[in-house]
């Protein structure tokens, strides 16, 4: 098991104007009153691009006892061409929408941003967060132990699948590229298994 494994985090959903994206890379790194949050997004996913635009966001914390549909909803699908808030019940923060079944909220401003290859680390401050009641949070090694069944992976009849071992990501189509990256979690080829 890779070591990086070992280090905790949470799973949460970003949400903003237009969209929003299962994240576990976030980190409190400041402690004032207004601390400091860094929340990290991959460049491919379009969340990424409207948090840019937007200079708002809302983290939210998900439970272990998360509705599968909400990781579906949020990790697996892209705001380019899916509304992503159509399926779930929300309520809003501040106008952006946020999934009622989460354990909290964390309402941000982008104070600054920092990139690399393949993310963009958002430098966050926080403006206001609500406590909505006492589940116990879901950890990043949570879910890959029970990615199963958190992850209800679907596939269409008739075409053949390949299915993220890692995240549950479904690519359609005979064979995998050989350069293919998982989009959600960034992993080779090597790491999905065929399904008919």
């Amino acid at each position: 098991m890779k070591i990086t494994n070992k280090l905790t985090h949470g799973m949460y959903v970003v949400t903003t104007n237009g969209g929003g994206c299962i994240v576990d890379a976030v980190s409190q790194v400041s402690g004032t009153d207004n601390p400091l949050i860094s929340i990290s997004v991959m460049k491919s996913n379009y969340t990424n691009e409207l948090v840019k635009k937007n200079k708002q966001l809302v983290l939210s914390v998900l439970s272990k006892d998360v509705d599968p549909n909400l990781i579906d909803n949020f990790g697996f699908h892209s705001a380019r061409d899916y509304d992503k808030f159509s399926s779930i019940e929300t309520f809003d923060v501040e106008s952006i929408p946020v999934p009622k079944s989460i354990i909290g909220y964390i309402y941000l401003s982008v104070e600054d941003t920092i990139e690399n290859d393949t993310h963009t680390l958002f430098i966050c401050k926080y403006i206001k967060g609500e406590v909505l009641n006492d589940s116990e949070e879901m950890t990043y090694n949570y879910y890959r132990e029970h990615k199963d069944d958190l992850v209800k992976s679907s596939t269409s009849s008739g075409k053949t699948a390949w299915v993220c071992t890692i995240c549950g990501y479904v690519y359609y189509g005979e064979e995998l590229p050989d350069d293919f990256k998982c989009p959600v979690c960034g992993v080779g080829k090597e790491y999905f298994k065929k399904q008919e």
